[in-house]
């Protein structure tokens, strides 16, 4: 691989994906969220532990991607943690990627899967309280449905 492809992450990227935070499941979940990206196989799910008063008690994640795929999710669980649904809604890919210190251009994506995850695990809780969460919509199970530019064959392809 020549320099001019190299890809450049952060050192908080690198920190979450080698050692990510809130890797995990959670039993009898509030809510669970699950998002893939047909185009690159990256697959994101996200589990909620919600306390009556609508904060996130717990917050756990399993991802098959890419390192960056596996960063973005642990940075996204830990801007939640803690916090109220209304905050989790929120989040959004560019506060994933601003709590990162940035992503590469065709890694984008990744963050974006993220928000997603974390919008599905809510509509999730939703659905199974029989509660409208205010701005909240009804969830892609592939974030490819609206997103051209931003994938892994751009990167394949300079190689």
């Amino acid at each position: 691989m020549n320099t001019s492809t190299k890809l450049e992450y952060s050192e908080k990227v690198v920190d979450h994906f080698t050692n990510p935070r809130n890797m995990g499941s959670i039993e009898n979940a509030s809510g669970v969220g699950t998002v893939g990206n047909a185009k690159c196989g990256d697959i994101m799910r996200v589990y909620l532990d919600i306390d009556d008063g609508g904060f996130i008690r717990d917050v756990k994640f399993k991802t098959f991607g890419c390192g960056a795929a596996i960063a973005t999710s642990s940075m996204a669980t830990e801007l939640v943690k803690g916090k109220h649904i209304k905050d989790a809604l929120a989040m959004t890919n560019k506060s994933v990627m601003d709590a990162l210190d940035g992503l590469p251009q065709v890694k984008i994506h990744c963050s974006l899967l993220a928000e997603e995850a974390m919008h599905a695990a809510l509509w999730d809780y939703a659905q199974k309280k029989g509660i409208t969460i205010e701005g909240l919509k009804k969830p892609k199970s592939d974030i490819h449905e609206d997103e051209h530019d931003h994938d892994h064959v751009a990167e394949e392809e300079e190689d």
